[in-house]
């Protein structure tokens, strides 16, 4: 749906803008090699550096293929004074239904360490907690991401069990946590976040 990459949220001195075709190149280009990718995804089977390149266009244009009414995925491009920062993306699977929605996120190495996660995480969640009536919303992390991990605690994020995932050639924990409407709207009384360009969209999200 066209209307959602007129979405933008500010908070402050960050801007979330959606993700469009033509962030692509610079989003490529700023991805740090620590930042896992889809490993479901194809890659170019050669460089490693080219191939993280094409599973970055991969990954945009099945989330494109994949979204209808109610089931979404929304990568933000994160900027301050007009230089990408990261991407935020804010996703969800029959929203009228299960009224849920997932996080996950990306900085540069340069960005990180400055509360930056943090606030581009609430300016997602206030989207979806406040204007679309999310009930819960969910995020996942390997257990040595003591950065993810805090950052999801420090917003109000609840333990909701550990899992064994793939891992290279082996397996590790991942920890899953959750946040319900009512821990976010007792510790986020903050002030809001500039929403734009959801008016357009809100009937097809919420669906």
């Amino acid at each position: 749906m066209q209307a959602l990459l007129h979405l933008q949220l500010t908070a402050d001195d960050l801007t979330l803008r959606a993700t469009t075709e033509a962030d692509l190149p610079a989003l490529a280009a700023t991805l740090p090699d620590d930042v896992e990718l889809n490993p479901a995804l194809p890659g170019a089977d050669g460089d490693p550096r080219l191939d993280r390149t094409a599973r970055v266009y991969q990954q945009y244009w099945r989330n494109r293929a994949d979204s209808r009414p109610g089931t979404w995925t929304l990568p933000f491009v994160v900027l301050r004074d007009g230089r990408i920062l990261g991407e935020q993306t804010l996703e969800a699977r029959e929203f009228g239904r299960l009224r849920t929605v997932e996080t996950a996120s990306w900085l540069v190495t340069g960005a990180r360490g400055q509360g930056i996660g943090k606030r581009m995480r609430r300016a997602v969640l206030a989207l979806a907690f406040d204007h679309l009536d999310a009930l819960v919303a969910e995020t996942e992390a390997w257990h040595h991401n003591t950065a993810s991990v805090g950052v999801s605690r420090s917003l109000g994020y609840l333990p909701n069990g550990v899992y064994r995932h793939a891992d290279g050639d082996g397996a590790d924990d991942m920890v899953r946590l959750r946040l319900p409407v009512e821990a976010w709207r007792e510790q986020h009384g903050g002030p809001a976040v500039k929403i734009d360009g959801l008016a357009e969209c809100r009937d097809w999200l919420t669906a």
